[in-house]
C-alpha cells in the first residue's frame, strides 16, 4: 500500500481541516506503517504559484504547516512529510506527462471551470495544467491509493487517464512504466461548515475571522467563537430529523460529535431537550480539551526553525530517493537522452 496526498500550505488551517483531511492523514500514516506499506505527504507549494500569491506569505505558511501537521499527530518517523519545491521530480514529471494529457481532458476540469471564471484568458498557464501537475504528485511514486473527497475524484480520473494512455503509448502491457492508483475513501468526516452561516463550509478565505475555529486560536477566543457561533432560539431536538431545517444547530452538532468521536444522535441523546445556554459551554469544553494540546505543541515547533527545515529535509530526501526510478524510466519510455 502506497498512499500519496497533497495539502496546499497556503491559509492558516482550522478545525474543517483538522476534522476532515487531517486527522484522516494520520489514521493513514499509521495504517500504512502498520501494514509495511508507505505514506507520502506533501505540502503543494508548487500549486499554489498558479494563483497570486505573497511569496513571503506562502514561504512562512508552509513552515506554518509542517509545524501544524506534526502537531496533529504526523509522525515524520512513520510517514515522509516534504515540499514539493525540494523534490524536483514532480515538476520534471509534469512536463514530461504534458505530451500525454489532451486540452480536451483538461478543459472539462470541473474546478479549472470555478476558478477561471469568465475570465479563462487571463488565467495563468499554471492553473489550466494544475491538474497534470497533480497527476505527476501521485504517479510518481506508484501510487496504488489517493484519499479523495467529492471534489477531487475527477483529478484522480484525469491522473488514471493519462497513466493509462502513457503506459498504452510507450510501454508494453506486462512491463507499465505507470501504476493506475485507486481511490481511497476515508472513513466518513465530518462536513464542518461556518459558524455563521450553516449553508457554507468552514473556510481560511472567508473574510470573516469568527466563522472559523484556527488551529492556532488560544482557549478563550475558541470558547469565544463557539458562545458567539449562529444558532436559532429552539432548543435541541432528541432524533437527528429534528435538525433538518436548521443548518447551524446542525453544524454545531456535528462538530461535537466529531470531536468527540461519536454520532449526532449519540450528542442528542445527551443534549436533546436543552438550549444552547448549556449546550455551547460543553461544547467550548470539548474544543479546548481536544485542540489545546494541539495548538501549544504547534506554538513550540513554530519557532523551532531548525527542526521544521530538518523535518522537510529528510522527507524531501526520502521523496526523491523514491521518485527517481519512475522519472528515470519516463525519460527513458519516451525516447530521451540523458547521458
Amino acid at each position: 500500500m502506497i498512499v500519496v496526498s497533497g495539502i496546499q500550505p497556503t491559509g492558516k488551517p482550522h478545525l474543517g481541516n483538522y476534522l476532515g483531511a487531517i486527522r484522516n492523514y494520520v489514521k493513514l500514516q499509521d495504517e500504512a506503517h502498520a501494514n509495511g506499506g508507505k505514506c507520502f505527504i506533501f505540502l503543494a507549494d508548487l500549486h499554489a504559484i498558479s494563483m497570486p500569491h505573497d511569496p513571503a506569505e506562502l514561504h512562512a505558511s508552509t513552515l506554518e504547516m509542517v509545524a501544524t501537521l506534526v502537531a496533529c499527530g504526523l509522525d515524520p518517523a512513520k510517514s515522509v512529510l516534504f515540499n514539493q519545491a525540494q523534490v524536483p521530480q514532480h515538476a520534471e514529471l509534469q512536463w514530461l506527462l504534458m505530451g500525454t494529457a489532451r486540452m480536451g481532458w483538461l478543459n472539462r476540469m470541473t474546478q479549472w471551470k470555478d476558478k477561471a471564471g469568465k475570465n479563462r484568458e487571463g488565467q495563468s498557464v499554471a492553473l489550466f495544467g494544475y491538474p497534470v501537475l497533480q497527476a505527476a504528485d501521485v504517479l510518481l511514486y506508484q501510487t496504488t491509493h489517493v484519499p479523495v473527497g467529492e471534489d477531487q475524484k475527477q483529478h484522480l480520473e484525469l491522473a488514471r487517464d493519462i497513466a493509462q494512455k502513457f503506459n498504452n503509448d510507450f510501454a508494453s502491457e506486462d512491463a507499465p512504466v505507470f501504476t493506475l492508483p485507486d481511490p481511497y475513501i476515508p472513513e466518513e468526516a465530518a462536513r464542518i461548515m461556518s459558524l455563521r452561516d450553516g449553508s457554507k463550509k468552514m473556510s481560511k478565505s472567508d473574510p470573516s475571522d469568527m466563522s472559523r475555529i484556527s488551529l492556532t486560536d488560544d482557549a478563550d477566543t475558541m470558547a469565544q467563537k463557539i458562545k458567539k457561533a449562529k444558532t436559532d432560539p429552539e432548543p435541541l431536538p432528541s432524533e437527528v430529523a429534528g435538525l433538518a431545517d436548521r443548518p447551524e444547530a446542525l453544524n454545531l452538532v456535528s462538530i461535537y460529535a466529531a470531536l468527540e468521536g461519536s454520532s449526532p444522535q449519540a450528542v442528542l441523546d445527551q443534549f436533546g431537550g436543552e438550549g444552547f445556554g448549556k449546550f455551547k459551554p460543553a461544547m467550548a469544553e470539548l474544543l479546548v480539551s481536544t485542540l489545546g494540546p494541539i495548538r501549544d505543541r504547534f506554538v513550540e515547533l513554530k519557532e523551532d526553525r531548525e527542526a521544521l527545515d530538518a523535518i522537510l529535509a529528510r522527507g524531501a530526501s526520502q521523496a526523491r530517493e523514491a521518485a527517481a526510478p519512475t522519472l528515470d524510466a519516463a525519460y527513458k519510455a519516451l525516447g530521451l537522452v540523458r547521458g
